[in-house]
């Protein structure tokens, strides 16, 4: 599930692209759903674990990836960490959710991210509120950023 706590909290990586340069794994590039992060949030393809072909800066080196996709990438993959998902923009929101469907994770966000229309699950940390569409969001996260 998807757990957010919004506002300051303790224990966050808020640097998630340094956190990424030093940390990140290639074989992380091998995963499908990364793939397709990768296409859908950078509009870029994975051509190996080392190298991706971005429409704007040609080939680059996964270190070079927008600094909401390492984000994205990183709370999939260390899911024991709490990253700053403000590092994220609204075109990340689905993909939080679809991580937090598959593994629980904890994000921090200091922003009222869109998440959209369509009903959702998602934790919020800081009242034990389970939300399921942005009405409740909104009505809960509200408070706090």
């Amino acid at each position: 599930m998807l757990k957010i706590y919004y506002g300051d909290m303790e224990d966050v990586i808020h640097n998630t692209a340094v956190y990424f340069k030093f940390n990140y794994m290639p074989k992380w590039f091998e995963d499908p759903d990364v793939i397709q992060m990768v296409k859908d949030v950078d509009k870029s393809v994975v051509l190996g674990n080392g190298a991706i072909d971005s429409p704007v800066l040609g080939v680059i080196a996964p270190v070079t990836l927008s600094g909401g996709l390492k984000t994205l990438i990183l709370i999939d993959k260390v899911p024991e960490k709490v990253f700053n998902a403000s590092n994220c923009g609204d075109n990340c929101a689905k993909w939080l959710l679809r991580i937090g469907e598959k593994k629980d994770v904890t994000v921090n966000l200091r922003h009222l991210m869109d998440f959209g229309p369509e009903p959702f699950e998602a934790l919020v940390m800081n009242t034990g509120e389970q939300v399921h569409n942005m009405d409740q969001v909104l009505s809960v996260a509200g408070r706090y950023v």
